[in-house]
């Protein structure tokens, strides 16, 4: 007897290999395959390859899809063509990715009216494809996949007119094709998982948070559906249902990476350092999609940091290495490429000497109004509140706060107010702050960066102990002085300690970058 042995065909080096060949099929081979169209959706893919092969035993191995063809479902292909390529073919036929199902028993008798409409819209003839699919709908208000056709119709229309109003009759559309009866489940999804794509690009977060809970009410087994929902709370600022939904996720999936770093971060927030730590490393180490993202990054080697870890460095690195930091050190999230980086500056650099000139000779004025209001009303300095310091107490008193007053603030300091208003690079500064810190003794400030390299910050020395105050900015640690303006980037990393036996008061001030243009000071989002 004949022993025949096949070794386990993987797949993805299949098409990989096949991506190379760059053919054109000839039409006797087409015609061969659509003879095999056993669906009747007019082309020969993966759900007519199973059915002429028969079942198929899937198996897992080393994390991939893997399939053992039998010896009689070779012998089938074999029939098919006596070339070696036709083999090749079939089984990257095989491989290919399942295509999703859209069409329902109707639909399928509609066919040729719905691809006519289809063609339009993928040869970019949107307002062709979208009356079309209007037509398709009045005349057949019962099919699915025409509605889903509209409603992509009106996606591209709303994209090349900017209209939000239009992508309002979008969002419409996936649900009322959703809501049909009969709507395969593939098209339930497509359809449902667009309209919160779409909905979360117009701000709709709790409207995309409804759509989602859907689609894991409807598809319980979907892990990344309940990953999308776990981002949807996020964005509404629910941590806590972030949290609760990703629990779930890593019950039912414990080496899911995406929910890893998500649960991670969530438990970052809530000062849990040392248990974010291995859910952000197994998370970033996984590699899986959504797991890439500078934050995380950021947010591992600042809990290593905070536990006393140097590995911190090493994370910091390869995120620059992924792209996400300028450097090792520079490590804001929200930058415009290409601006001088360095941690320190002198006024000169700036091209501020005036603001400079300013603070500096004002600096008693300024110095005594702040303390008249700690005098009148301590509380007045509100506790940081950005998770930043080690131990400590650190008191603010915000006047600016992305390039707008705060309150009434400035009643209480008018003449250092009416100084500042003649410096717009200042005041107008829609990523920075202006604001007093006093820091008392016994304080702390981990090593952090700021969120963005379009500002430069000035410290104005104003209650200054002779002894114990200073400021590390990457490797070089300085001190304040009474009267003087220190300036940095604080995009790198900087950390402060305070150990003198009495309160250190200073003045800050934000000013945009000074190579930014003047068309992006005015456009760039405040922070």
């Amino acid at each position: 007897m004949a022993v025949v042995y096949f070794d386990i065909v993987d797949y993805d080096s299949v098409i990989a290999r096949a991506k190379e060949f760059r053919l054109n099929f000839s039409d006797v081979l087409q015609g061969k395959l659509m003879a095999y169209d056993t669906d009747g959706d007019g082309d020969f893919d993966v759900e007519d390859a199973k059915v002429l092969l028969g079942s198929t035993e899937k198996l897992k191995e080393k994390g991939k899809n893997m399939f053992r063809p039998s010896f009689i479902q070779i012998i089938k292909i074999f029939k098919l063509c006596s070339c070696h390529f036709c083999h090749f073919l079939l089984l990257f036929i095989l491989a290919k990715k399942k295509k999703p199902k859209l069409f329902n028993k109707f639909d399928k008798t509609i066919k040729a009216e719905i691809d006519a409409a289809e063609k339009l819209r993928k040869k970019g003839k949107v307002d062709e494809a979208l009356r079309a699919f209007e037509s398709l709908v009045q005349q057949y208000p019962q099919s699915p996949r025409a509605r889903y056709g509209k409603a992509q119709a009106e996606d591209d229309v709303a994209e090349k007119l900017r209209s939000n109003d239009m992508l309002q009759r979008a969002i419409n559309t996936y649900r009322e094709a959703a809501e049909l009866p009969d709507a395969t489940s593939d098209l339930l999804m497509a359809a449902l998982k667009r309209r919160a794509e779409r909905q979360q690009f117009l701000g709709r977060m709790r409207g995309s948070l409804v759509t989602l809970e859907r689609l894991v009410q409807i598809f319980p087994e979907d892990i990344s559906l309940k990953n999308d929902l776990g981002v949807a709370h996020l964005l509404l600022g629910d941590n806590k249902g972030a949290k609760k939904v990703y629990e779930q996720v890593l019950a039912a999936a414990p080496n899911n990476g995406f929910a890893k770093v998500h649960y991670g971060f969530i438990l970052k927030s809530e000062n849990k350092i040392a248990e974010s730590i291995p859910y952000l490393k197994e998370g970033l180490e996984s590699g899986e999609p959504g797991t890439d993202d500078g934050r995380f990054y950021f947010h591992l080697g600042d809990a290593l940091q905070r536990v006393g870890d140097n590995s911190a460095y090493h994370w910091y690195e390869l995120g620059h290495q992924r792209g996400h930091f300028a450097s090792v050190w520079q490590r804001s999230l929200y930058n415009v490429e290409g601006l001088k980086a360095q941690p320190w500056w002198t006024p000169k650099e700036t091209g501020y000497t005036d603001l400079v000139k300013m603070l500096e000779r004002n600096w008693k004025t300024i110095r005594d109004e702040a303390l008249a209001v700690m005098d009148r009303n301590t509380g007045q300095f509100i506790p940081e509140e950005e998770n930043l310091r080690e131990k400590g107490e650190w008191g603010q008193y915000t006047l600016w706060q992305q390039g707008k007053k705060v309150g009434n603030s400035c009643q209480g300091v008018p003449k250092t107010c009416s100084l500042l208003e003649k410096h717009p690079e200042a005041t107008g500064c829609k990523r920075g702050q202006i604001k007093f810190s006093v820091m008392h003794p016994g304080t702390h400030v981990w090593p952090h960066t700021g969120p963005t390299n379009c500002r430069l910050r000035m410290h104005l020395g104003l209650v200054i102990p002779k002894q114990g105050c200073r400021i590390r900015c990457t490797t070089e640690t300085r001190q304040w002085e009474e009267g003087k303006v220190l300036i940095f980037d604080d995009s790198f990393e900087h950390e402060v300690w305070q150990d003198a036996d009495s309160y250190r008061l200073i003045f800050i001030v934000d000013v945009w970058h000074p190579e930014l243009t003047a068309y992006q000071r005015q456009t760039l989002s405040p922070i």
